[in-house]
């Protein structure tokens, strides 16, 4: 085996102010098995993501153009993790699409990813092959309620969810709920693990690089979704019998190792 037989994931984000979350979303791609990540961020975050992980390959991106050498040799797109809602998270999305688009590459859509695409409404609408993984919040903007319906009936919400953005939807929160079609017929996948523990910024970040990493590996877009899913909840469990509910995003990188070995 090679390093290409594993994939390369992009992660785009990281807006100023927000440097963290992209971080943890590319090394959590990294350290799941990826063979290439790479991470696209504002310039001044570029320093931080190297001392933080040394296998990344980090690119400071200042406009859209930047971007697109990067996109053409990914395999997989994470777009969102502290990608923030300015003119460069923008055309970082808007690149990200066209590029999609045209060659049918899978992207995860997470954090202000969602809330750019509740705002902008793109006629053009999503790439087929896209993860959403909006929590209840995000999925209220998507559709258009207030948070406590998308709370009254959490498996009809990701069914309206699936249905209005027709790919793969998870339904982030106590239960996360994992929608997509198959034959023609909304299924549903409930994740039975996790714990208050992980109601902390940046554990999403860490499940859409997952979700990435999986994909970039092989895995289809629903098995790498439930999978990661399921072992990000269990690595969060683990941890939360050493440490509580103080556990980090960076206790469940660490400890997705040991579920995948």
């Amino acid at each position: 085996a090679h390093k290409g037989n594993f994939g390369h994931v992009l992660v785009i984000g990281g807006d100023k102010g927000f440097g963290g979350a992209a971080i943890l979303a590319s090394k959590a791609a990294v350290l799941s098995g990826s063979g290439l990540v790479s991470l696209a961020t504002r310039g001044i975050h570029v320093e931080a993501a190297l001392s933080s992980c040394p296998e990344l390959m980090v690119s400071g991106i200042e406009s859209g153009q930047d971007v697109e050498d990067l996109l053409k040799k990914s395999t997989v797109v994470v777009i969102g993790p502290g990608l923030g809602q300015s003119a460069w998270s923008e055309q970082m999305l808007q690149r990200t699409f066209l590029e999609a688009k045209s060659r049918n590459l899978p992207v995860v859509l997470d954090a202000d990813g969602l809330n750019l695409l509740s705002k902008l409404k793109l006629r053009s609408g999503t790439p087929r092959r896209t993860v959403f993984t909006p929590h209840p919040g995000e999925a209220a903007r998507l559709l258009n309620k207030e948070i406590n319906e998308i709370q009254e009936d959490r498996f009809k919400s990701v069914m309206r969810l699936e249905k209005k953005l027709g790919s793969i939807c998870v339904l982030k929160g106590s239960g996360s709920l994992i929608c997509y079609k198959k034959s023609g017929k909304q299924e549903i996948g409930i994740c039975d693990a996790g714990n208050p523990g992980m109601a902390k910024g940046g554990m999403g970040d860490v499940l859409a690089g997952l979700i990435g990493s999986f994909i970039s590996q092989g895995l289809n877009l629903v098995e790498a979704t439930e999978s990661a899913v399921d072992l990000h909840s269990k690595a969060a469990d683990i941890a939360s019998l050493e440490l509580g509910m103080t556990i980090t995003p960076t206790d469940v990188i660490r400890n997705i190792r040991y579920f995948l070995r």
